[in-house]
């Protein structure tokens, strides 16, 4: 379902932004998932690690039409349950975001510097503790999210 409303919404160039730290565990898949997708999809990719401010001038000179950022965010969901939400819930009170303030900092530019679609495909982690393994669910869903990017682009 939500890999279905995704591809509803990839249209026109698209710039996949994948955010983590891969240092905690799941924090790490959205910026690990970029790594493997850069080069290999017709998509500009980039991984920002935890520092998306830092990638705001390239995101805003691709011109872009849709912005797709990737994240692990604590939503109260099982470990590897998706959700596609709207860079305006971004502040909802139901989710914690270990990159809030510098994700909302870079959501509002976005918005004020492009006249994008911008949109977060969020994973909810199981434990975002210090260390460099993630979890079995979450190696499954990043291993899912790859092949259905190779996938959906043979597709298209």
């Amino acid at each position: 379902m939500v890999l279905e409303q995704l591809k509803a919404r990839l249209s026109g160039k698209v710039v996949i932004v994948g955010i983590g730290n891969t240092l905690r565990q799941d924090d790490g898949i959205g910026s690990i998932l970029a790594r493997r997708l850069k080069g290999k999809v017709p998509y500009v990719v980039f991984d920002a690690g935890t520092s998306p401010e830092n990638y705001l001038g390239k995101i805003t000179s691709e011109n872009t039409d849709t912005v797709l950022l990737i994240d692990a965010v604590d939503f109260g969901g099982r470990p590897g349950e998706l959700r596609l939400i709207e860079g305006d819930e971004l502040n909802s009170a139901n989710m914690y975001f270990t990159h809030n303030a510098s994700l909302s900092l870079a959501i509002n530019y976005l918005k004020s510097s492009l006249q994008a679609d911008i949109i977060i495909l969020i994973v909810q982690p199981k434990s975002i503790a210090f260390g460099d393994t993630m979890s079995k669910e979450l190696v499954t869903v990043l291993e899912e999210l790859e092949n259905w990017f190779y996938g959906y682009q043979k597709k298209r």
